[in-house]
């Protein structure tokens, strides 16, 4: 059903909108969209930073273990 909107019908969609919800309204909430996909995005780098510093982290921390001396009897 939604395979044959096409380009009028999209069109009509948005004019249908704008008039229930006003410019205003849609502006402000395309305002707030965008602010939460930089925020998301904020969040996705900050979150693969912080992995690469606990990789690195636990990197050097098997580097600097050394084998334990075993008991000589």
């Amino acid at each position: 059903m939604l395979n044959n909107i096409g380009l009028p019908g999209l069109l009509l969609i948005a004019v249908v909108v704008l008039v229930l919800f006003g410019r205003g309204k849609i502006s402000s909430l395309m305002g707030e969209v965008g602010k939460g996909i930089t925020s998301f995005k904020k969040g996705i780098n900050e979150g693969s930073k912080e992995l690469e510093e606990e990789m690195t982290d636990a990197a050097e921390d098997a580097k600097d273990v050394t084998p334990k001396e075993t008991d000589k009897v």
